[in-house]
């Protein structure tokens, strides 16, 4: 089955992201991988302090998964599979997409704010020629009937 990676994080586009690998999932018959990518500089603290955070860090993540899932899963038909990475969230992005065989496609939220598409984006298109499945960028002011029409 042919999987649509898509990167849970704080952001605002972050959700138009889900809906598009959502209803593209759907209709496509594929699935829908959601990646979470905890940042190291999280976790520069005494090891106890550290190993606390980076378990509230987890439970932020799956409280925040579960949100998207349930609606996949109510709306589309999907249910999706979290994959939680420590690390730098490019790497690891790229290190999911090279371990992960059946992830087909990777989805992107682009910030629609003047400073760029966002951090991710402005990153990976260094890195664009190194992937081996297409990117999807699905800009974050797309409204919910566009992102219909068009998936």
């Amino acid at each position: 089955m042919r999987k649509f990676l898509v990167v849970l994080d704080d952001s605002r586009e972050c959700l138009n992201a889900m809906r598009f690998a959502a209803m593209r999932a759907a209709h496509t018959g594929g699935g829908v991988q959601i990646l979470s990518v905890i940042p190291p500089d999280e976790f520069n603290h005494w090891i106890g302090v550290g190993n606390i955070m980076r378990e509230e860090a987890r439970e932020r993540i799956h409280a925040h998964f579960e949100v998207f899932a349930k609606w996949m899963r109510d709306k589309q038909n999907v249910d999706p599979e979290l994959v939680i990475r420590e690390g730098e969230p490019v790497q690891e992005i790229m290190a999911q997409v090279a371990e992960d065989r059946e992830v087909g496609v990777l989805v992107l939220g682009a910030s629609s704010e003047n400073r760029g598409p966002g951090p991710i984006i402005a990153e990976l298109a260094r890195n664009f020629g190194d992937l081996p499945i297409p990117v999807t960028i699905v800009p974050g002011d797309l409204s919910k009937e566009k992102l219909e029409a068009i998936t």
